[in-house]
């Protein structure tokens, strides 16, 4: 799924364009590269020690009839494609929830009908690679891969369905109806991709993703992130090897640097695509946009200086996401991006470590990010609007005790009716009728309630005795 880019790496080269071997075919964005069809050496590269046979045998999955998902695609009809992506169309479609089998399309459970294209980039190779690994690992963070269909020329694979579709189109796909992925769902999702690949990368598994991007992160109905699409997957290295030396495929802004130019496979490599991938979280910006202005193309380099910067990492910072999230909270998913995209491999954090730090987010998240929200979302006339505004014992407010008005606003104070005290003196307003305290002290009085002098001045006020005089007003001075 997405657009994939491949070459063979020759002995010496320096950088997968000077191998020759790259076409820059026409994309969304212009970053698709391609070269030919991987179908053409599978017989010479297998996915991994075992035989095909082998392969097919272990994979504990359902095997389907062309038939059966024909009839559960409605025929593969065109208003049932969910996406495309290199390996070929999507549908979606119906089956039993007990026996499997292909049903009528609202009678049973939906399910995700891969259909590899045989003019595709992708081949029976990268087929038998998805049967390979999702028949063999079962992971809350990892897709389900319920069967295939191996049948003379077609090859399809049945998954479980998800609903919310891809990161790719929450973050990216605009329209009115779509609307903008928040802060916290943003670190769930972070949280629950990086506990695949950490399940990848763990000795239980050895697996090296290889494709890590926003559109083969899928969402099911309560926004758990699984991985999909183990097409370019590989077993991680042996023995005292460090990595693999394979063919440099992948999708263009994601791939890490070093692997570009020696064609050494490690676990480190996904790493770099995960850094990738919580930068455009962090940012809603594409990994590569030709459409942005010149010098922002690249999403890795244009951020990279603001990243370590502790105010200038908020110009990355996607502004449909203000107020949502806690500065401290910002600034450590922005540091946890820089060590992920290290130009040295041997600096990036493991995906347990990463796992772990996004673990300590998602618990502070919710006490770091209500004050931030409180700030930047409370509507300016909230009291002002709330009829029992009044009535909220934990409404902050400085406005002490005073008096509403049936509708719940409050009432503007009358500096001249203010009740005088037996003793003559005038206690301090309080923005309403407030009664002098039995403390004995005597406010500061109000600019309005001095008595005129004889000769026409408003002396300076008095802190002792200040007589009310209910009528005079004091006049300009002479």
């Amino acid at each position: 799924m997405g657009n994939c880019l491949g070459s063979r790496i020759t002995h010496g080269s320096t950088h997968p364009a000077a191998s020759g071997f790259f076409s820059r075919g026409t994309g969304k964005d212009g970053s698709r590269l391609s070269a030919c069809s991987s179908r053409a050496s599978s017989s010479s590269m297998p996915p991994s020690a075992k035989t095909e046979w082998e392969i097919l045998q272990s994979a504990n999955v359902k095997i389907f009839s062309y038939n059966d998902l024909r009839l559960a695609t409605r025929s593969f009809r065109p208003t049932n494609v969910l996406g495309e992506g290199g390996f070929g169309p999507v549908y979606k479609g119906w089956i039993d929830e007990n026996t499997l089998s292909a049903c009528k399309p609202g009678s049973g459970i939906p399910v995700a009908v891969k259909r590899l294209n045989q003019e595709g980039l992708q081949g029976h190779r990268e087929w038998l690679a998805e049967v390979n690994f999702l028949g063999q690992f079962c992971h809350p963070n990892l897709v389900k891969l319920i069967g295939y269909c191996l049948e003379d020329e077609n090859r399809l694979l049945v998954y479980e369905y998800m609903p919310r579709g891809s990161l790719e189109n929450h973050l990216f796909r605009r329209g009115s109806h779509i609307q903008p992925l928040p802060w916290n769902l943003r670190m769930k999702v972070a949280l629950g991709a990086a506990k695949g690949l950490a399940y990848l990368h763990s000795a239980e598994a050895k697996v090296i993703y290889r494709d890590f991007k926003t559109s083969n992160v899928l969402l099911d109905t309560d926004y758990t992130a699984k991985l999909s699409d183990f097409g370019l997957a590989k077993d991680g290295p042996v023995g005292e090897k460090s990595h693999v030396s394979t063919r440099v495929m992948g999708t263009y802004g994601y791939a890490a640097p070093e692997y570009l130019s020696t064609g050494h496979l490690t676990a480190k490599s996904d790493i770099y695509s995960f850094g990738v991938v919580l930068l455009e979280m962090l940012s809603g910006r594409r990994a590569i946009d030709k459409n942005r202005p010149q010098g922002q193309h690249n999403l890795v380099e244009w951020a990279r200086p603001y990243l370590t910067h502790s105010r200038k990492v908020f110009r990355v910072l996607d502004t449909k996401l203000e107020g949502q999230y806690s500065h401290r909270g910002a600034q450590t998913i922005a540091a946890l991006a820089v060590e992920c995209l290290s130009y040295d491999a041997k600096m990036r954090p493991s995906m347990d470590a990463v796992v772990s730090i996004l673990e300590g987010i998602q618990g502070s998240s919710e006490a770091d990010r209500k004050p931030a929200t409180e700030k930047h979302q409370e509507p300016k006339g909230a009291a002002k609007n709330d009829p029992g505004a009044g009535a909220c014992k934990h409404r902050r407010n400085n406005l002490g005790g005073i008096k509403l008005e049936p509708s719940g606003r409050s009432a503007k104070p009358n500096l001249g009716d203010i009740r005088k005290e037996p003793d003559g003196q005038g206690p301090k307003p309080n923005s309403g009728d407030v009664r002098k305290e039995p403390s004995g002290l005597t406010p500061k009085p109000n600019s309005g309630d001095i008595q005129k002098e004889p000769g026409g001045r408003s002396p300076k006020p008095s802190l002792g005795d200040i007589q009310k005089e209910p009528v005079v007003r004091s006049p300009k001075p002479q």
